[in-house]
């Protein structure tokens, strides 16, 4: 959660949001000043409303992106071969193995590894499973032997599938994604009010927005609070990232980039694999489909995915997860090996390429450990982030029905702004709604509470303030 304001309690309130109708007193007009009570009340109200989101999601996370490190540790025998001399077999042998060991699959696609010392991985559509899953079987691919089978989702064993859905979904399905949503549309509106609240302070030295307070600092909220605030300067950046990338995928917003996308034309393209005509020939085994493939420039690991029926052409795909990225696929004849369609990752429109490398990014994959690790330092750092931050609103809290002096600012602030101000708060609200609906609701939620909580408080003058 990003940075509180830097000054003693008795000198800042902590400003609400405002309610129609209450007096103003000696409000702010003008500039910086005018908006600060809004975005500290903003931020104060969704950092203990959203935090707990944004927990769980780095939480979540956390456990995600050691994934693959997880998987060779749980699944070690099925996706790695050991010791191993000789030659591979051919892509048909292995193929076949994985067919005769498990008879109640059909071919789906093979996976081809570019590692020396991983299997290769058969998938099988098999009846019965779930959408999108199929019954992927693991083949040494020095000795053909079937060395066991996973029941898999887009190619991810059960362990990575299960820490994905953790972090999408809760494992609730649908209804799950929203909590991540919320997360999403939130940590940008926390990461840039926080910064322009820190950033925003008057005499305050630039060494003093990056750095943390020293040993020297007395312990206590000031303290805290310069933590808080400089780690989420350090952290803005890939927050904003983490954020964007995040929501390219989700529920609602989601669906609001992609119209986006499609309205620039950059969707990521696809090969057509136009069909070819039937031939009386034999159709051409995977091994001289890799051979093609690899001839054509395709590098890393390859996806072949076989014809379907009769006159369906061979795809066949690159699929590494690391830098470079590769996404060049071709279409293969069947019967004469010859390439009837290529598309390349040089080919593709800005948009996509840029959705494929920040998604690649958000998963930990781009630049392998390194990766993993930026990720991890950042999910720490904002659950640092949440910790100080309800530690200085625990700090703060009123006690016994007292509250520190001026803890509150006046109501009704926003009325004290002019018009042109006012009008571009409202738009990029409704813009902003728009583009991310959880957060345009959530919004009006705060809004509403405030106005409930000023109510009460007309009626019970001595009631304390959550703040």
């Amino acid at each position: 959660m990003p940075p509180a304001p830097e000054t003693p309690v008795s000198e800042t309130p902590v400003p609400e949001l405002p309610v129609a109708g209450t007096p103003v007193t000696d409000a702010p007009t003008q500039g910086w000043a005018a908006l600060r009570p809004l975005a500290l009340r903003l931020h104060f109200y969704a950092g203990v409303l959203v935090a707990p989101f944004l927990v769980v999601a780095c939480l979540t996370g956390l456990a995600y992106v050691f994934s693959p490190q997880l998987n060779d540790l749980v699944y070690g025998h099925e996706l790695l071969v050991g010791a191993h001399d000789g030659a591979v077999r051919p892509l048909d042998q292995q193929v076949s193995a994985a067919l005769t060991a498990h008879p109640e699959g059909t071919l789906s696609s093979v996976v081809v590894p570019s590692d020396p010392d991983r299997t290769t991985q058969v998938a099988l559509s098999v009846p019965g499973l779930a959408a999108d899953t199929t019954r992927t079987v693991y083949v040494d691919p020095y000795s053909g032997q079937v060395r066991g089978a996973l029941d898999t989702w887009f190619d991810t064993p059960p362990l990575q599938t299960t820490l994905d859905a953790l972090h999408r979904n809760l494992l609730l399905g649908d209804p799950g994604r929203i909590y991540s949503e919320m997360a999403a549309s939130w940590l940008p509106v926390l990461a840039l009010g926080g910064l322009a609240l820190w950033t925003g302070r008057r005499r305050v030295r630039r060494r003093a927005l990056v750095v943390p307070h020293g040993p020297g600092t007395p312990a206590g909220r000031r303290r805290i609070r310069g933590w808080h605030g400089a780690v989420g300067v350090w952290l803005t950046l890939a927050l904003l990232f983490i954020s964007a990338t995040g929501l390219t995928w989700s529920q609602f917003a989601g669906d609001r980039f992609q119209t986006l996308v499609t309205s620039l034309h950059d969707n990521t393209p696809s090969l057509t694999a136009d069909p070819v005509g039937v031939s009386a020939a034999p159709r051409i085994g995977e091994q001289a489909v890799l051979d093609v493939a690899r001839g054509a420039g395709l590098e890393g690991p390859l996806t072949i995915t076989p014809p379907e029926k009769p006159g369906a052409v061979f795809t066949v795909a690159e699929s590494a997860d690391t830098w470079p990225v590769q996404r060049d696929q071709v279409a293969v004849d069947p019967y004469t090996g010859r390439i009837t369609e290529t598309l390349l990752w040089r080919d593709f429109p800005l948009m996509a390429k840029l959705t494929r490398i920040g998604i690649l990014a958000h998963m930990g994959s781009l630049f392998g450990l390194v990766s993993q690790l930026a990720l991890a330092a950042m999910a720490v750092g904002l659950l640092a982030m949440v910790f100080w931050g309800y530690r200085m609103w625990w700090q703060r809290r009123p006690t016994r029905g007292s509250r520190p002096p001026g803890a509150l600012a006046p109501r009704g602030v926003a009325r004290a702004l002019s018009q042109p101000v006012t009008f571009g708060l409202v738009l990029a609200a409704v813009a902003l709604g728009w583009l991310m609906p959880l957060f345009g609701l959530s919004l009006l939620a705060f809004v509403l509470l405030d106005a409930v909580a000023a109510t009460r408080r007309r009626h019970s003058p001595t009631r304390t303030d959550i703040s």
